[in-house]
This record gives C-alpha cells, structure tokens and sequence, in this order.
C-alpha cells in the first residue's frame, strides 16, 4: 500500500497498543497526523481496514496514528468516553492525548496540523478529546458518534446512544471555545443508524459553532445528493469561515445504518455504498491548522 506500519505500546500498566501509519513518499517538510479512534469490538487493524484510512492518508500525505483499546480495560475495547476519570492521567483521553503528543516528537509531524477522529464510542472520545485538548486538535472527526459531557456512566451512555440528546442539553455538551471560534467538525450520521441515534450526530453538529467566526462573513449551505448507481444519497450542511473554509460539515447518509460510509464492505460496521468519510473527512481537515502548536 506504500506506506509503513510500526507498533507500539502507551500508557500506564496494563499498557495498550498503537498502530502508527506513515506513507513511504513522504515530503521533506513535517507531516499532518491524523489520531483515529476504532469503535467497539475493533482493533487498530480491523479498523485501518474497514475504513480504508490508509490508502486515502496515502493519497493525501499524511500519517495516521491508531490508538488501541485494550480489554483490561474495557471488556468490548469500547473508549470509556462518558467516564468522568478518563481525563486523570491514567484515563482513556488523557493517555490518548500524551501518546499524540509523543508521536508529534518522534516523528516529521506538523503540530499545527493535528486532527482527532473516530466513530461510535471512538467518535465520541474524539469529541471529548477536541474538547479537553483545544490547544492539540485543529479539527474534529466523528462518524456515528454522540456529544460530550451528556452521560457520566454505563446507563446514562445507554441513554444517550439509544435516544438521543434531551431537548433540555446543558451549555456543557458544548465544545465551543471562544478564543479559537469554535472547533472545526466534520460529522456524519447514517439516518437510520439503530445504534447510536442520528439525533446525537446533529448535536455534535450544533455544538461546535464558534460565534467570532460566524460573523458577517458566515455563509451556509444545505444540498442533498439522490442516491444513484448503487450508491446511498446523502444531505450536506456546510457552515463557511473566513476565506472560505468550510468550519463545519455535517453529512446524513440516508438509509445509512451504523456503518462507516465508504468502507471496506470487508469488515465490520462499514458501508461500501455511502460516501467516502474517509477521504471528506481528510480533505476537511486539511484546511485547518492551529495558530499556535501545543507545547
């Protein structure tokens, strides 16, 4: 696939494992590095396969960096994303996070373009990762997910996942930072996902707008593509920013169920006849960077 594979361990004891991609024609100048979280039951591999990253990360020139869960500490490899102490040091995001930054410092990569996505329990880690570390994620990936800060436990999750967000959502659902206009997302959501609600997908939509950038310059769009030729029709919602970057997308896969649009029809939890979320989600995030990296 021209590109390589390493291994590696991160995190306290019991450590879990990564999987770090980096394509073999790579340019002098650092790359951006894309951190994709797997759902549950997935490994780095299964996933890497099911949604066809690597081949796209090729394509477009940037290494892809998959954390793995391990069953020592969840007995479905699900990310204990509604976990109130996944940020403690020894927590899911917190050792997510510093596994980034150690790739940022071992490998050519760029921090100021940085990008975390997933889907399902991962989608969700995603968001609550873009939430806690604003000054590490330019941009924000989520595929079948649900929004952050709305369950603290096993049955609240269950909730969540199985209804959708309560129309009385609290400001804390919000990932919105001021300071930084909100974070950049790109969402997608199968409408008839029977797993996870597609209303959770509009509302991780809705909470990353970011009021300083969506001033007068701010244009929206909403187009729906018919399904034709064996593929699924989808609805796109851009929101615009300055010099025309698209800020926020959110794309409803109709008859989409809880799959990865545009997978490898091959694995689990894909969807060979849906858009293809991996090379969207790559080209969206690919217009953003962070003003100042991380240190």
């Amino acid at each position: 696939m021209g590109g390589r594979v390493t291994e590696g361990r991160f995190g306290a004891a019991p450590s879990r494992r990564y999987m770090l991609y980096l394509a073999l024609a790579r340019k002098p100048a650092p790359t951006p590095l894309l951190v994709l979280l797997h759902g549950c039951h997935q490994t780095a591999e299964t996933f890497a396969a099911g949604t066809r990253m690597n081949e796209a990360a090729a394509d477009a020139g940037v290494a892809v960096l998959y954390p793995e869960q391990s069953l020592t500490a969840n007995a479905l490899r699900c990310w204990n994303w509604f976990s109130r102490l996944h940020l403690n040091p020894r927590g899911d995001a917190a050792e997510i996070a510093a596994l980034t930054r150690q790739v940022i410092q071992e490998n050519n990569v760029d921090a100021t373009r940085v990008y975390v996505a997933g889907m399902s329990a991962g989608g969700a880690m995603a968001v609550a990762l873009a939430r806690a570390y604003p000054d590490l994620y330019a941009a924000l990936g989520v595929h079948s997910g649900v929004p952050a800060g709305l369950a603290h436990d096993v049955p609240s999750a269950m909730r969540l996942m199985s209804s959708g967000p309560a129309s009385n959502t609290n400001a804390d659902a919000s990932i919105d930072d001021p300071g930084r206009g909100g974070v950049a997302s790109i969402v997608f959501h199968g409408d008839e996902d029977a797993v996870v609600h597609p209303s959770n997908g509009e509302a991780i939509h809705a909470a990353t707008i970011g009021a300083p950038v969506f001033r007068p310059e701010r244009r929206s769009r909403k187009a729906t593509t018919r399904a034709s030729g064996g593929q699924r029709g989808f609805t796109r919602s851009v929101d615009f920013g300055l010099g025309g970057k698209t800020r926020r997308e959110l794309w409803i896969v109709h008859g989409g169920g809880h799959a990865w649009a545009g997978g490898n029809e091959q694995q689990r939890h894909t969807d060979a006849s849906g858009p293809d979320a991996s090379r969207e989600m790559l080209r969206f995030f690919l217009q953003h960077r962070l003003l100042t990296p991380s240190r």
